[in-house]
């Protein structure tokens, strides 16, 4: 069993930044796929950003390209997403996943755990 926490979330000014961090529990950490999703009111879930065990490989959904960037430190279990030059449209709670070793980063079906979420609000 894994369990995901994330935080970092908050108030921001458009343009502004912020970086969540997710730790998780276990030793297998560096075993683990890690994604990051965001969910906006009234809309689903979607894939924000994916992160293979390694850390060599990387994915990003095109609306956060060139924005954000994830990254993992696995001696911390830890998986940060650095959002920067935030706009209104990504106000959404992000949640931290994980899968086993070889998977698809951007299906949310993938993923076999979940934390609860961050809220991330940026303001006009």
């Amino acid at each position: 069993q894994v369990q995901l926490v994330e935080s970092g979330g908050g108030l921001v000014q458009a343009g502004g930044s912020l970086r969540l961090s997710c730790v998780a529990s276990g030793r297998t950490f560096s075993t683990y796929l890690m994604g990051w999703f965001r969910q906006a009111p009234g809309k689903e879930r979607e894939f924000v950003a994916g992160i293979s065990w390694s850390g060599g490989n990387t994915d990003y959904a095109d609306s956060v390209k060139g924005r954000f960037t994830i990254s993992r430190d696995n001696a911390k279990n830890t998986v940060y997403l650095q959002m920067n030059s935030l706009k209104p449209e990504d106000t959404a709670v992000y949640f931290c996943a994980a899968q086993g070793m070889y998977g698809n980063m951007r299906n949310q079906d993938s993923y076999d755990y979940w934390g609860q979420g961050t809220q991330v609000t940026v303001s006009s």
